[in-house]
């Protein structure tokens, strides 16, 4: 219809003009066709699409997973193509903030890490490695690979130097409490031979030494086990909290008047400084009296002859705490031994200490019955001054009335 239009049209018009017009025509009839029909749009290449959604995806994929691993305490690092494509500030802490771009076996030291971490083939079994001396020689760590989507894998670092700690100090003590029980034992048994001699057990006087060398080591190891048990059953207890009122100022007399009437002590030799209003404490009456027991028998053996022992019983500033405190005049003990008193068979001379007869577990038993009683041990010491020892123990009443707001509130 516009082309028989346009022709009526070019009739009326001279032959340019025609020419014209018949164009004119010919060009607006194509684009009404094309506006008709539109040409199918060409078909991209599904590949590139794919390939451009990845690459979109992926971009904002690093940030999810860094907001994801920023807040755990672990260390957490991601890995693309063995290189560390992103780090937690744990991470960064223990390996460095410069690992982020570097090689795995660069950023993580380790053979048979790396081995796993940069082999795109390795199986991930979710078994544990164990490093040592990442961080510091003392740490143990286990290393953990998670495999992820595209080819990622989510390195996990645990912690686990104060599991290895416990280990180590399980072994030791079990070591520790052999060595002290079969020294006695292999003594006891080396003069029994001896004795079975016809010639020295006719000897009075030799017969006399080594029986008296024989009750000494048996009595030092009834000792040895004694305090075994009693740790022992601490331990079991260190949960339940004791309910009795204790008067601290009794027990500091009793044991007074024991080591002035039955280990031959003086009444100068035990200073004692008890306020008369002292408030009672919330506790077991035995294991505290362990406690002064066990203070008041370490002052003697390290104090130096003819110089007094000190106890001294204070409430806090706060009027919460009663601190119960043991003063001796020795030698001192130098600092870094200070930290591992408390330890179980921990000895500054370990030759001294078997002489006077020490077991190696009197100060390990007062810190865990301080600790079941809510209370805290605390050492200090001079060099060639001497050393002080003491326990702070929670008052009844305040111990009660805690007690008493948290189960209200439960």
């Amino acid at each position: 219809m516009l082309v028989l239009g346009g022709a009526f049209l070019a009739s009326l018009l001279p032959q340019s003009g025609q020419q014209f017009l018949m164009m004119a025509v010919a060009g607006t009839t194509a684009l009404f066709l094309v506006l008709q029909n539109p040409p199918a749009p060409a078909t991209p290449d599904s590949g590139a699409l794919e390939r451009q959604r990845k690459q979109i995806l992926y971009q904002g994929r690093w940030e999810a997973y860094q907001d994801i691993i920023d807040p755990i305490t672990d260390p957490i690092i991601l890995i693309r193509n063995a290189k560390v494509a992103a780090a937690n500030p744990a991470a960064g802490t223990i390996l460095g903030d410069h690992i982020v771009g570097e090689d795995v076996r660069i950023a993580i030291r380790h053979p048979a890490a790396a081995d796993r971490l940069a082999n795109p083939n390795a199986r991930h079994t979710g078994e544990p490695i164990l490093l040592v001396g990442v961080g510091s020689t003392a740490q143990r760590w286990e290393l953990r690979i998670h495999a992820l989507q595209d080819g990622l894998k989510l390195v996990q670092l645990s912690d686990r130097s104060s599991h290895y700690a416990a280990e180590r100090m399980r072994t030791d003590f079990v070591a520790n409490a052999s060595h002290e029980l079969r020294t006695p034992l292999a003594a006891i048994k080396g003069f029994l031979e001896t004795l079975e001699n016809p010639d020295a057990g006719k000897d009075d006087e030799t017969r006399s030494r080594f029986l008296k060398i024989m009750f000494d080591e048996a009595d030092r190891m009834q000792r040895l086990i004694e305090d075994l048990m009693s740790l022992s059953r601490i331990e079991a207890e260190k949960f339940e909290l004791p309910s009795d009122k204790i008067d601290l100022g009794d027990l500091v007399a009793e044991a007074r008047n024991f080591y002035i009437n039955s280990r031959g002590k003086k009444e100068e030799d035990i200073l004692v400084n008890v306020p008369a209003d002292i408030p009672s404490v919330q506790g077991d009456r035995a294991q505290l009296s362990q406690v002064v027991n066990n203070l008041l028998s370490n002052a003697f053996k390290y104090g130096k002859n003819g110089t007094p022992v000190t106890i001294n019983l204070t409430p806090n500033m706060s009027g919460t705490m009663v601190s119960l405190a043991i003063s001796d005049q020795g030698e001192g003990i130098a600092p870094e031994h200070i930290p591992r008193l408390t330890e179980r068979f921990y000895r500054v001379d370990k030759g001294r200490s078997k002489s006077i007869g020490g077991t190696g577990l009197g100060l390990a038993i007062v810190k865990h019955i301080s600790e079941r009683h809510g209370g805290r041990m605390e050492i200090t010491s001079e060099v060639g001054v001497g050393s002080t020892m003491s326990v702070l123990l929670p008052v009844a009443d305040v111990s009660q009335d805690r007690q008493s707001e948290e189960t209200e509130s439960a």
